[in-house]
């Protein structure tokens, strides 16, 4: 699904921001997903929402709301931004406290870009054995990512520009924006 500028624009801190992604079209694209996925999962045991926050929240709530089937939620936070940027490495700041052992594991991200995080942690899942791990993200940036882990579920592919809303953030702000916007004023 493509994403579409307009003109409403907000200030956060020192940046501008236009809206990029009203929250129609992300109701819209978390709606397909969740009817992929709960064809996909129909029939198997309890399957295991694994959200990454702080970015993933406002995604998953949506996401799982829409879903049909049987689930367990559980979080894990992780980080690798600072500001505008991502810092290359990743940092486990809350573990996972849900036994994965031969169960199905959603992974379910707010934005995918270069992939450090998505690499980190299903290598740190794989350890655990589960039946399978997929990842399901709001946003995909296919010119920033270079791992090799498939991104089964993707609500937007999107260029590499910063954006915030629906639980993404600049400097811990924004998240609370229902609709997603791009930074306007660059780095």
């Amino acid at each position: 699904m493509a994403a579409n500028f307009s003109d409403k624009r907000i200030i956060l801190g020192d940046r501008e921001f236009s809206l990029y992604i009203p929250y129609e079209a992300i109701e819209e694209s978390v709606a397909s997903l969740a009817e992929r996925i709960s064809h996909d999962y129909a029939g198997k045991p309890d399957p295991l929402f694994l959200g990454v926050l702080n970015g993933s929240f406002m995604f998953l709530s949506e996401l799982v709301k829409c879903l049909d089937i049987p689930l367990e939620i559980s979080f894990v936070k992780l980080a690798s931004y600072s500001g505008l940027k991502t810092s290359g490495s990743v940092s486990e700041l809350i573990g996972l406290s849900s036994d994965v052992s031969g169960r199905h594991v959603v992974v379910v991200e707010d934005i995918v870009d270069t992939g450090e995080s998505i690499e980190y942690l299903v290598r740190s899942l794989m350890e655990h054995e589960p039946a399978s791990i997929e990842v399901a993200t709001l946003l995909f940036k296919p010119e920033s990512y270079d791992k090799t882990i498939p991104i089964k579920y993707k609500g937007f592919s999107i260029p590499n520009d910063f954006v915030v809303g629906f639980g993404m953030d600049y400097d811990q702000m924004g998240r609370n924006l229902r609709d997603i916007y791009t930074v306007v004023d660059g780095e």
